[in-house]
């Protein structure tokens, strides 16, 4: 089971690599912030299954702790206000 786990947390892992990608590369502001969503999210699963495979208590209190911060990045966003577009139009 603990192979499957580890398994798990690499398909995840590679997951993630690619939403890195898009934050790099995101075109616009939400696609950017969606991928770093995606990190928060896929680092709390990650996370959480080696918290699984190793026993450790003290990791899944860490994927809370990422998963906390990442809605909180949500929330900071939506409050920033967007800027104007080229004719001035919001």
């Amino acid at each position: 089971m603990a192979e499957f786990l580890a398994a798990a947390a690499l398909f995840v892992l590679a997951s993630v690599a690619l939403g890195l990608v898009r934050l790099l590369r995101g075109p616009s502001a939400a696609d950017r912030m969606m991928a770093a969503q995606l990190l928060g999210t896929g680092g709390a699963a990650i996370c959480l299954l080696l918290a699984a495979t190793q026993g450790i208590d003290a990791i899944a209190d860490v994927a809370l702790t990422l998963a906390l911060l990442a809605a909180l990045a949500a929330a900071a966003l939506s409050l920033v206000p967007r800027r104007a577009g080229p004719e001035g139009e919001r």
